[in-house]
């Protein structure tokens, strides 16, 4: 008997017997697969349910387990960094899920990571080291993947009008996804964020525009406001100098942008512009000064509402290119020398929990 499949059907026995039918299946139909076995078609799959555990590639997070339960029982100390995957109308996309050790313990948060060009999860995982923050604070972070058959570059297709609005395109499948996971494990409805990196950034702005009910607090690195660009030439000038905003009611959506003020791929006029989106006219700015420990300096502005709270926040990264500030060298599109783009996201999200609806 070939031995994948003997192991694929003992995992799937294992995971009946945990309770964990879904994954059974999934298991199931990898060993058909295996053995060249016709296997159901999607039309003939439950809906949009189809996740699998398996081991993933050696490059890892320090720290970080890849040994997945096959159910969310008796984490290991250390997490686990699971890979799944989600399909609606829209198509199907895989992903990772980190599930931190206190999971089960009581609802934790949960922040979507939308990776940037050329980049997968593994990647983005480890150049933001989301996954070390989660194992320390308590927290899950899922990053969808991108198909490359949705675009071959591995982007987001924010710039294209069939994926910037509720209920179609990635914005939906993405929502989709961030539901589907909360329906497995025990996250918190109050606490749910999206941040994301270049065309990542550009569709994280799109899903707190377009799901204000379901992410309570954005975070865009050098990316682009939802709207500015409808296709691809667009989409080109806008990344070069900045787009046009469209509309002139902000979201309210409680937001976070960092870009470097070097950056020659995405202007950094368009971190302004993902600004101008979330708060439109405040009462007030502040502005301040911080001087990171790898070397670069940044410019804060504080963005208040009219009682006083910081409602967005801009950082200016002065030198800074087209990367993740303060990011680890392990993954790819990283700044070490900038302030702690991951530190301060959390900061800012933890501090904007969504309020409940009355």
């Amino acid at each position: 008997m070939n031995p994948d499949f003997k192991h694929l059907m003992a995992e799937a026995s294992r995971m009946t017997r945990a309770g964990d039918l879904h994954a059974a299946t999934a298991a199931i139909q990898a060993a058909l697969g295996r053995m060249g076995l016709a296997q159901p078609t999607m039309s003939e799959m439950p809906d949009v349910i189809d996740v699998e555990a398996r081991r993933v590639p050696e490059r890892r997070p320090a720290g970080v387990d890849l040994e997945a339960p096959a159910a969310y029982v008796d984490v290991p100390a250390s997490g686990s960094f699971i890979a799944g995957s989600f399909a609606d109308a829209a198509g199907r996309r895989d992903y990772k899920l980190f599930v931190p050790p206190q999971a089960g313990e009581r609802a934790l948060p949960l922040v979507v990571m939308l990776h940037g060009c050329t980049q997968d999860p593994d990647d983005f995982a480890a150049g933001t080291a989301m996954n070390e923050a989660a194992l320390a604070q308590g927290f899950f972070v899922l990053y969808p993947a991108q198909s490359r058959q949705a675009n071959p570059q591995g982007c987001w297709n924010w710039f294209k009008h069939s994926h910037q609005q509720r209920g179609r395109g990635e914005p939906a499948l993405l929502a989709g996804m961030t539901r589907d996971v909360m329906a497995r494990h025990a996250i918190d409805p109050q606490r749910v964020y999206v941040a994301g990196l270049s065309a990542g950034g550009a569709m994280a702005a799109i899903l707190g525009e377009a799901y204000p009910d379901l992410f309570a607090a954005v975070g865009v690195h050098s990316g682009l406001a939802a709207g500015v660009a409808s296709d691809l030439p667009a989409a080109l000038m806008a990344m070069k100098a900045g787009g046009a905003i469209q509309g002139d009611v902000a979201s309210g959506v409680p937001t976070i942008v960092f870009h470097g003020d070097a950056d020659a791929t995405v202007h950094a006029n368009n971190g302004a512009q993902v600004m101008a989106a979330s708060v439109g006219k405040t009462t007030s700015v502040d502005v301040e000064h911080v001087q990171s420990n790898g070397g670069r300096g940044a410019t804060r502005h504080s963005h208040r509402s009219a009682d006083g709270r910081v409602v967005a926040e801009h950082w200016v990264v002065h030198g800074g290119a087209h990367a993740w500030s303060g990011g680890s060298a392990k993954g790819s599109y990283t700044d070490g020398r900038g302030p702690d783009a991951s530190a301060e996201m959390l900061r800012f999200f933890f501090e904007h929990p969504r309020l409940p609806a009355h």
